[in-house]
């Protein structure tokens, strides 16, 4: 049965791309705003719009890497590279935005050739299983877009 792994897939696209009962989705607020301001940090502290754009890479790419069950993308690995040191000629808010959408793309095609036991796996590294985590990744997505929309209302 894939009833619970097709209405979390269906959850992650609406709220990337879709009409979220939360307002507007993640990319259509992200991709409309000015690169320009992406690394302004306000009042010089906090995270900068393309800071938190990488920190939720990073988790995406965690859970994709977990779906995968690759061995040397561990826990450790997404920990390094968590609130990395942001380069802006490796870290662009555009190649940011497409690696995000990469990366959920993965994630939506993986999740479609399982069934919903495989929700009840354990996350390697983790004391939970993957109904968790992919919940978890929504979770995540939207609070940082929260984040994400404040910032770019306010630098505007």
């Amino acid at each position: 049965m894939k009833k619970e792994i097709e209405a979390i897939t269906v959850k992650i696209e609406t709220t990337l791309t879709g009409e979220p009962w939360f307002g507007r989705s993640v990319l259509s607020i992200l991709e409309e705003i000015d690169p320009a301001k992406t690394s302004i940090k306000p009042a010089g502290e906090g995270h900068s719009l393309t800071e938190l754009l990488y920190h939720m890479i990073t988790w995406a790419e965690f859970t994709l890497k977990r779906i995968e069950k690759d061995p040397a993308y561990d826990l450790a690995a997404s920990e390094e590279i968590d609130w990395r040191h942001i380069d802006p000629k490796v870290h662009s808010w555009k190649k940011g935005i497409t690696e995000f959408k990469s990366i959920h793309k993965k994630i939506i095609s993986l999740l479609l050739k399982k069934d919903d036991s495989f929700l009840e796996e354990k996350v390697d590294f983790r004391n939970y299983n993957f109904r968790f985590l992919l919940n978890g990744l929504v979770e995540h997505n939207i609070y940082h877009l929260g984040q994400i929309a404040y910032l770019s209302k306010f630098l505007t």
